[in-house]
């Protein structure tokens, strides 16, 4: 029987646990990103912050590129350390910005998405991704 208490990591269980990571995050996260998207599809009077001085299509384009484009890349485990940066600036601008002023409980779920990103750019794709099916061909060469 094994020590409940060990350190030790289970290379196939940690595997299965990021890809648990990046479904989880990665579905939940459209779920914001899909009515930014209907908004930019519809294009009608864009009403959106204007971050940097950039304007407010510039801005949701950028937000849909991270939310949704993003998000798609972390789910299917492609490019997924680079597909993470952009959410994290997101959810930081969204935590530091566009929830500035608000309380804690409203600006926390940006910060927990936050972090989750970080532990998705930390830990990688794992083996369940096409990150990893595409450096197993690169090994073969």
């Amino acid at each position: 029987m094994r020590n409940f208490n060990s350190t030790k990591v289970n290379d196939n269980f940690l595997d299965a646990l990021i890809l648990v990571l990046r479904l989880f995050v990665g579905i939940s996260m459209l779920t914001h990103a899909l009515p930014k998207l209907e908004k930019l599809i519809a294009n009608d009077n864009i009403e959106f912050m204007n971050f940097l001085g950039l304007g407010s299509a510039i801005s949701l384009v950028l937000v849909v590129f991270a939310e949704f484009f993003c998000s798609v890349f972390i789910i299917f485990g492609f490019l997924t350390r680079f597909a993470t940066i952009p959410l994290m600036i997101t959810m930081l601008v969204a935590f530091f910005v566009v929830h500035g002023p608000d309380p804690y409980s409203v600006k926390e779920l940006s910060l927990v998405y936050f972090f989750f990103y970080f532990a998705i750019l930390v830990l990688g794709s794992g083996k369940f991704s096409l990150d990893w099916l595409f450096s197993k061909k690169e090994d073969l060469y």
